[in-house]
């Protein structure tokens, strides 16, 4: 199984979502973004250079939202997902096709890979039937 890490970036309304490019596994479908855990890193340090190297963004990590496994077609994944507090730079679309900040609201109206959609429906929750449109 494959770990790695996702980060649900927020700004005061928003968080950041990226879309994935197309030729890679889930290509052409939003996630929130992240990255594979190395050698002697802890998925806190993996999820603050992910950022740095993908999206050019200085983050806080935040609490855990959980670990969310997915398997499909011999193909094994776990992920780590935190809360992050942008706290610094513009992001740059370096990994993927688009990067945007949308409201938690509007996250069920884009089409996001499998393995990231518990973290959607945690945050649709939050936001609650009240604030979707």
């Amino acid at each position: 199984m494959i770990r790695v890490t996702a980060a649900v970036i927020e700004r005061p309304g928003a968080v950041l979502i990226a879309k994935r490019k197309r030729g890679d596994r889930f290509g052409g479908t939003w996630e929130f973004p992240g990255g594979k855990i190395e050698a002697g890193e802890t998925p806190e340090e993996c999820l603050c250079r992910e950022i740095e190297e993908e999206l050019g963004l200085k983050i806080l990590i935040g609490p855990g939202l959980g670990v969310f496994p997915y398997a499909s077609g011999g193909w094994a994944v776990e992920i780590i997902a935190f809360r992050a507090v942008w706290t610094g730079g513009d992001p740059v679309s370096r990994e993927h096709d688009e990067v945007r900040w949308v409201s938690p609201a509007d996250l069920a109206g884009f089409h996001f890979a499998e393995p990231d959609r518990p973290l959607v429906r945690i945050l649709s929750e939050e936001a609650g039937p009240d604030r979707l449109r």
